[in-house]
């Protein structure tokens, strides 16, 4: 163990953490028409296997794990409107939609970590329903909500 974690517990978090760089290049890829290869397989990779680890985890049915099931039904629809369909037709937005939001979900999570694991913002929000917690969520929503509807807006490259 590592600062109090077990392997598999470090394994998720890299994984975590690699979904988030990459899933941010997508998104700007998204927001340049583009559809960046490498970075994109990366996310989606690391995205899948993040909320699959997440049921991992022992304990019962938890929020963390509906975000997961979300995400994986997010991550199934990007993965058939890219690889099946090719970003044909309506699969162009629900390309963009899958990978917006799937890495909305990964940063909603992170922030959610990050009051719970870091001391400073736990004492701000200690049970998580504070308003500090719920500025962090809401802003983060709507950065991610603007991205969302730019890059359906913007996002029309040739069919892969």
């Amino acid at each position: 163990m590592f600062a109090g974690f077990d392997a598999f517990t470090w394994f998720h978090t890299i994984l975590s953490i690699v979904a988030l760089i990459a899933g941010a290049i997508a998104v700007k890829g998204l927001l340049e028409s583009r559809v960046t290869p490498i970075w994109t397989e990366i996310y989606l990779i690391t995205a899948v296997l993040t909320s699959a680890t997440g049921f991992g985890f022992p304990g019962p049915f938890t929020p963390a794990k509906v975000v997961g099931t979300i995400c994986l039904i997010l991550l199934a629809v990007a993965l058939i409107a890219l690889y099946a369909f090719k970003l044909r037709g309506s699969w162009r937005w629900l390309y963009v939609i899958g990978i917006a939001v799937s890495t909305y979900f990964d940063y909603f999570v992170l922030v959610a970590q990050l009051f719970a694991k870091v001391p400073a913002l736990k004492a701000l929000a200690p049970t998580q329903s504070e308003p500090p917690f719920a500025i962090a969520e809401v802003i983060v929503l709507a950065i991610f909500a603007w991205l969302t509807v730019q890059a359906v807006r913007k996002f029309h490259p040739p069919t892969a």
